[in-house]
């Protein structure tokens, strides 16, 4: 339909683009041309009509541009939630980019659609607590590294280090989860896929080499059996339970692909999971104070315990 548009704009009055010749030139049958005119002129409203003495299809009326963006009141209305949802990366580097985005979708929409939201901005809001701070230059040498399958140098500080590492990486996937970013690359070191914290990334250049991204690869394969981003350690099963004071936080959302419920004897709730790390899922269990009980694994008990007398110690009792 955009090149039957462009042969209609092009077209000399005295000759005038059919369903015959129309057919000829993009290679395919009258009978789809004539469905494509049928839809350009009553679906997309476009001015056609066909001249019997000049035995061709012309705009009536000149047409700027083809209406290549079709919406729904209901699309409009999600696109409207999508735009709220990215107010978190106001004042962040993402910010230039992502308003520019919406305004080219923005002009692209079809004057046509309207929806009727009484004071929009008092209707639907998203609040974050805590914002990357990120370098957009190196998220966008990440981000077209593994775009283009291109070796880096990096050089990476790990947590609680002064000095960066320098790092070979196949960089295979960068993630937002959870709000944070991640890339996922092969680590020529380690000889193996890693997690990297972008925000920890103070350099990174292509090294020259070309990479093949595993064809097994794939984030939910690799995320699989974890509460987070660690990789898998082993095979954990996970089993708290939650006092009635805040079961129903537990009830209300999906933790996990995994997960289990069921109602404690005594009140509230038995949480079970299988996973294949424990780093994350004691952060977030310590992160419900005394109102969650560890009942397996016993490392996991230990782990908790250690950290809960440690906080005790620190605030004096």
């Amino acid at each position: 339909m955009m090149r039957i548009h462009q042969a209609l704009r092009s077209a000399r009055p005295t000759q005038l683009p059919n369903a015959s010749t129309l057919a000829r030139e993009l290679e395919v049958s009258t009978k789809t041309i004539a469905r494509d005119l049928e839809f350009m002129r009553d679906r997309l409203n476009l001015p056609l009509e066909y001249d019997e003495s000049r035995y061709g299809y012309h705009y009536t009326e000149e047409v700027d541009s083809f209406p290549t963006l079709q919406i729904s009141e209901g699309e409009l209305f999600a696109l409207l939630v999508a735009e709220k949802a990215l107010q978190q990366y106001r004042g962040t580097p993402f910010e230039k980019r992502l308003a520019g985005a919406f305004q080219k979708l923005a002009r692209s929409l079809p004057d046509t659609i309207s929806l009727n939201l009484a004071e929009w901005d008092q209707t639907i809001s998203f609040h974050t607590s805590s914002e990357p701070m990120l370098d957009l230059a190196v998220i966008d040498t990440l981000a077209v590294a593994a775009s283009e399958r291109r070796q880096l140098r990096i050089r990476y500080r790990k947590p609680n280090s002064t000095e960066p590492e320098v790092r070979v990486i196949d960089p295979y996937h960068l993630a937002n989860i959870n709000g944070d970013w991640y890339l996922f690359a092969f680590d020529h070191l380690r000889k193996a896929i890693r997690t990297f914290v972008p925000g920890r990334i103070v350099g990174a250049d292509r090294t020259g080499e070309v990479f093949d991204r595993p064809a097994k690869f794939t984030l939910p394969r690799e995320l699989k059996d974890s509460f987070g981003v660690h990789s898998r350690q082993g095979d954990f099963t996970v089993v708290a339970r939650f006092d009635p004071a805040v079961s129903d936080y537990i009830r209300e959302k999906r933790w996990h692909p995994s997960q289990r419920l069921e109602e404690a004897p005594e009140g509230g709730v038995i949480l079970t999971l299988r996973l294949g790390s424990l780093v994350e899922v004691r952060r977030w269990l310590l992160g419900w104070g005394g109102s969650v009980q560890v009942i397996s694994p016993p490392e996991l008990v230990d782990s908790v315990r250690a950290a809960a007398t440690l906080t005790a110690k620190r605030h004096g009792a």
